[in-house]
């Protein structure tokens, strides 16, 4: 069976298209790489693009509770480098509306000036092995959504020295399910 060997890039249709543009470079620290009044391409790498924008004036907001696309994930190199990322954007006033402790992943949920959700993440574990077996724990299976967690709090912990292997580690609250304070949408 032949896969892919990357997820190429993401592209959003938006009629708020100039505040989109800025809101994905400043969270992504992205440069555009073509952009005219129709489509536009920002990349945080080597590729020539990793968002896309596609201008389509007046379209409207889907409602609320219908199916459709939940979130992207970024992925970071290091604890130090989210937390980084997190302390810049505040002060650019974008700050995330859910952090939490997934396991498998430390993450820290945005929404975009269209309202769609963007987790900005780092990995806990060493290899995608080690992630998988979390997945099996009883650990996971009584609580397969995480511990919240105060961002500025871990970000002072690295600061004052603590590890980033400690900060990955998530507490374990006991039972935690979809209908326990998870924001949707």
């Amino acid at each position: 069976m032949i896969k892919p060997v990357q997820l190429a890039h993401v592209v959003m249709r938006t009629s708020n298209y100039e505040p989109m543009i800025t809101w994905y470079q400043k969270v992504l620290n992205a440069s555009l790489t073509f952009g005219n009044e129709v489509v536009s391409f920002i990349t945080y790498d080597e590729e020539h693009h990793r968002v896309a924008f596609i201008h389509i004036p007046d379209l409207k907001k889907p409602d609320a509770g219908t199916h459709g696309f939940d979130h992207c994930a970024f992925t970071y190199a290091s604890m130090a480098d989210l937390l980084a990322n997190y302390s810049r954007l505040k002060q650019e006033g974008i700050e995330p509306f859910w952090c939490i402790n997934h396991g498998p992943t430390t993450s820290m949920y945005y929404r975009d000036p269209d309202g769609n959700q963007v987790e900005l993440q780092v990995e806990n574990f060493d290899t995608v092995q080690q992630s998988t077996e979390f997945f099996y724990t009883e650990e996971f299976k009584e609580n397969p959504i995480g511990v919240d967690f105060d961002p500025q709090d871990l970000a002072d912990r690295l600061a004052a020295g603590e590890s980033e292997e400690a900060l990955k580690k998530r507490p374990n609250i006991g039972a935690r399910g979809m209908g326990d304070d998870v924001p949707l949408g």
